[in-house]
């Protein structure tokens, strides 16, 4: 997706075929009679437990999504899992969503520094490191259905999907983008999300709580299984952190030697995570000896039975809500379009900013009636009105934010195409 300066347009580099990693490049040989080749399909669908469905959902690969704190080793570990699929003959597929990252200690069958240039995002809109790095991972975002499309041929040959996130876990965690990427995978494939902590710093009580609540945010904000990778196991032992997920008397004893009100909020947070600790799968890794890869992928393989079981079934149903809703939404929104230009009649008119939804869907509306005219910068203008004073100030440059908001989601770039 290289950032063109002048037409602000941009094009996402997908890998070529033969670029994947560990994988068997021959495709299935071709027989002449359409029930050898019928009969072929049947065996390789049940070798690799691969269920045809209406919607296109994929019971192969799974797909690993790697998030966690800076510095809690989340490359390293991402590079051991490369390493063990490489060793263990396991077909896998790697993804890079970090745009700001120098070097990668492993290869990536999909780089978003192919696509987008961190450094001429920041100098052309003239933002900071997280600000450059959300923007380009907006940008990465409009073209994800093409990744998407991507894996989709090459299902028959992967096992596992491995994706590692940007440094700053809230950009991934809680931006848009991250939502549309999240439920891109989940939508098509199976996926499970990997929290990764810091064993050692975990050891207190208050940040072994911290990172506990944080891992409950992302399961409840993704709906999706968790599991959680208690890294760097080298250096300490992670049978303490189970040990307090277990067992609520030992945690509390551990939080009685701290005396500040920090351990006394803490010590009422425990309580409130019980119920989460019991669905939770967690196992301790290391990302340098590379202990603890095969009870992970045990772990993985259980989470997506189970997103197969409970997850999959909740989101089709909140999918077909929310297209539902939107189709209404956006019905309305055209009938009222459609009578507010057979009362106006060719007369100047004053636009009301409304809802962020309903100036979203108005703005959809627009490309597609011919009164109306976008220009390539996302400044729109209505061909019946004269001049541009005639439109409120404060109104207009609401309308210019969103329209900059909308050039980097899913929808505007349907509307546009």
């Amino acid at each position: 997706m290289e950032i063109d300066s002048g037409s602000g347009k941009s094009n996402v580099k997908i890998p070529e075929e033969g670029s994947s990693m560990n994988m068997d490049s021959q495709e299935p040989s071709e027989t002449k009679g359409d029930s050898d080749e019928k009969e072929q399909l049947a065996g390789i669908m049940d070798k690799l437990n691969i269920e045809s469905s209406s919607d296109g959902f994929k019971r192969k690969p799974v797909i690993i999504i790697v998030v966690g704190m800076a510095g809690s080793g989340k490359t390293t570990f991402l590079h051991r899992l490369v390493c063990h699929t490489q060793a263990s003959n396991i077909r896998g597929y790697v993804m890079n969503l970090d745009p700001a990252v120098m070097t990668l200690p492993f290869g990536a069958n999909i780089d978003i520094r192919d696509t987008v240039k961190y450094k001429e995002v920041m100098k052309q809109f003239n933002l900071g490191p997280n600000g450059g790095i959300l923007t380009s991972l907006n940008l990465f975002a409009t073209k994800f259905a093409e990744v998407i499309s991507v894996i989709e041929r090459r299902a028959d040959q992967l096992d596992y999907v491995l994706v590692d996130t940007p440094g700053q876990i809230e950009i991934f965690t809680w931006s848009a983008s991250g939502a549309i990427i999240t439920e891109a995978f989940a939508s098509t494939f199976p996926t499970v999300v990997t929290y990764v902590v810091d064993t050692p710093r975990s050891a207190s009580p208050v940040t072994f709580m911290s990172n506990m609540l944080y891992a409950c945010s992302i399961l409840y904000k993704t709906r999706l299984p968790l599991v959680l990778a208690f890294n760097k196991t080298d250096v300490a032992q992670h049978e303490f952190a189970l040990e307090w997920m277990e067992d609520f008397e030992a945690f509390q004893a551990a939080i009685r030697s701290d005396s500040t009100y920090t351990s006394a909020l803490t010590e009422s947070l425990s309580l409130s995570l019980d119920e989460f600790y019991r669905n939770l799968r967690s196992v301790g890794v290391s990302a340098i000896s590379g202990a603890g890869m095969n009870e992970f992928f045990k772990a993985i393989e259980a989470s997506a039975e189970e997103y197969m079981e409970n997850y999959k079934a909740d989101l089709d149903k909140r999918r077909t809500e929310k297209q539902r809703l939107e189709e209404e939404c956006q019905k309305e929104t055209m009938d009222k379009l459609r009578r507010d230009m057979e009362q106006s009649r060719g007369e100047t008119v004053v636009l009301s900013t409304g809802s962020p939804s309903n100036i979203c869907l108005a703005l959809a509306g627009l490309a597609a009636q011919p009164s109306y005219r976008i220009c390539c910068d996302c400044k729109f203008s209505l061909n019946f009105v004269d001049d541009l004073h005639d439109l409120r100030l404060d109104r207009y440059t609401i309308l210019g934010e969103y329209c900059r908001f909308l050039r980097t989601t899913f929808f505007w770039m349907k509307m546009l195409n």
